[in-house]
């Protein structure tokens, strides 16, 4: 039986704590796992048009779209909060005027 490497070593250890970390491992070990059939000249079809996919240019554009998309999400949702915050201060120093103006 061939000896495993530290990679092979590292990708069949001890599963993860966590779902989002077990994830990670299986989707390292599916790459591996392709790429060694790559390699090998194994791969199927559908492993081939995988990776062909990913490294086009169109699928670059899209990840990118992502991205921007998520960006775009996150700067919302901070300006919701400071227009909240906003809200809230002109509030306060509007009651606090007509406090003003009701002790004269």
């Amino acid at each position: 039986m061939p000896k495993k490497t530290s990679a092979e070593k590292k990708l069949t250890g001890k599963p993860a704590s966590n779902p989002e970390a077990r994830e990670q491992q299986l989707v390292n070990l599916a790459v591996t796992l392709a790429e060694k059939q790559l390699r090998d000249g194994t791969a199927s079809p559908s492993v081939i048009n995988h990776f062909l996919k990913i490294a086009s240019s169109r699928e670059t554009i899209e990840r990118e779209m992502l991205k921007k998309q998520a960006e775009l999400i996150e700067a919302k949702a901070k300006n919701i909060s400071k227009d909240r915050e906003a809200e809230e201060l002109a509030k306060a120093a509007i009651e606090a005027m007509k406090s003003y103006n009701s002790g004269s």
